[in-house]
């Protein structure tokens, strides 16, 4: 059977609203990746590869960031990149090439959640591992593991804050939230909200933004020859994780989201 073109794939696996979801669409996929996935979906649509097995896939290459940080150096900061942009991109192909089929499966959805959980979680666990220095002549300093793994738990909750909007409105019989629904009631969270949206330093604690600080940590660390910066950014990434959790509670319930 013939291969699709890139042409033919574009509006059946890119319907409008798939670039422009503002919390469901990540900036590299805007960027660039949604591109790269459409040239590997032209060669899997008329393969026996499920969406659901790209998906599966596509968590492995997320667990697998954190092995990947434990190598010292800049490689192993470098493979950490790689494993997080590959697991973004099998985010993409796996939802494209459902729609392409028509191929649409509960358990999907619930393992891609899982999927993007588990890969924000094994960057920074990772990343504290690293800045430990697990492989260094010296004493193993377990106080990075701790914060690394802190900042985990950080990313976690921040994610199940939003999914657990969805799960109590479903228990009460409410429909699905708008997006429209997620802004907050009051001028003063309002101006807040902007104001957080515009650092953006809540991505921090994301896998992608995530991962890419941790490569350029890795080249400071080298010219420096220790982990000092490493070590920084674990600590502030932990900061950064407990405060957003906090904070984005604080916004859901200051928005209609829970109305």
């Amino acid at each position: 059977m013939q291969k699709p073109s890139v042409a033919e794939l574009r509006p059946v696996v890119h319907p409008p609203g798939v670039k422009d979801r503002r919390s469901g669409e990540h900036w590299a996929g805007r960027l660039y990746m949604r591109e790269l996935s459409l040239r590997i979906d032209r060669h899997l649509v008329n393969t026996k590869v499920t969406p659901n097995q790209l998906t599966y896939l596509m968590t492995v290459f997320g667990v697998l960031a954190a092995p990947a940080l434990l190598v010292p150096g800049i490689p192993g900061a470098v493979l950490g990149v790689l494993m997080v942009q590959l697991y973004l991109l099998f985010d993409c192909v796996d939802g494209e090439l459902a729609r392409w089929r028509k191929q649409y499966s509960l358990a999907g959805v619930y393992v891609d959640r899982v999927g993007a959980y588990l890969c924000d979680a094994a960057v920074l666990v990772g990343f504290g591992l690293r800045a430990a220095d697990l492989w260094g002549s010296g004493r193993i300093d377990w106080l990075w593991a701790f914060l690394g793994t802190l900042a985990a738990l950080g990313a976690i909750l921040i994610k199940a804050e939003t999914d657990l909007v969805g799960v109590a409105r479903h228990q009460t019989g409410k429909p699905p939230v708008q997006e429209s629904a997620s802004e907050p009631r009051t001028s003063g969270m309002a101006l807040a909200r902007k104001a957080a949206a515009a650092l953006k330093f809540h991505r921090l604690v994301l896998g992608v933004e995530a991962s890419l600080l941790i490569l350029v940590l890795a080249v400071l660390d080298t010219v420096r020859d220790d982990l000092f910066f490493s070590r920084l950014g674990v600590a502030v990434l932990a900061g950064i994780a407990l405060l957003q959790t906090l904070l984005h509670l604080v916004s859901i319930l200051a928005s209609s989201r829970l109305k």
